[in-house]
């Protein structure tokens, strides 16, 4: 069987969803709340982020939409928006994750302000 593109889910398709889920972002957008949201930690080029959103695409995980351009320049933007898949996507990663911090804690293995 075939190795699917988002299983495991990517850390940078991982961040992408969880830019999208309070509002609709274009690609410059979703690479600066990714930015934003890891405190600069993860800063995504262009390869990897139009990569990255062409695979969420295929997987409806994310879907482009229709916005009017609200500024000369702007009608080349596309916009893209969380799916109801992707949302269910997106809190089973964040699950997993917190069941890999509980071991880690579990562990001792943070120090200083993580624990």
């Amino acid at each position: 069987m075939p190795k699917q593109k988002l299983n495991p889910l990517p850390s940078a398709a991982f961040h992408i969803l969880l830019s999208l889920v309070g509002e609709d972002l274009h690609g410059y957008g979703i690479m600066r709340q990714v930015a934003e949201q890891t405190g600069g930690r993860m800063r995504l080029g262009p390869g990897t982020l139009y990569s990255s959103i062409q695979s969420l695409l295929e997987a409806a995980l994310i879907e482009e939409i229709e916005l009017r351009a609200e500024k000369p320049g702007e009608e080349r933007r596309r916009y893209y928006r969380l799916t109801t898949a992707g949302r269910k996507l997106a809190r089973a990663e964040a699950e997993r994750l917190a069941d890999i911090l509980r071991v880690a804690r579990a562990k001792n293995i943070f120090r200083g302000e993580h624990v």
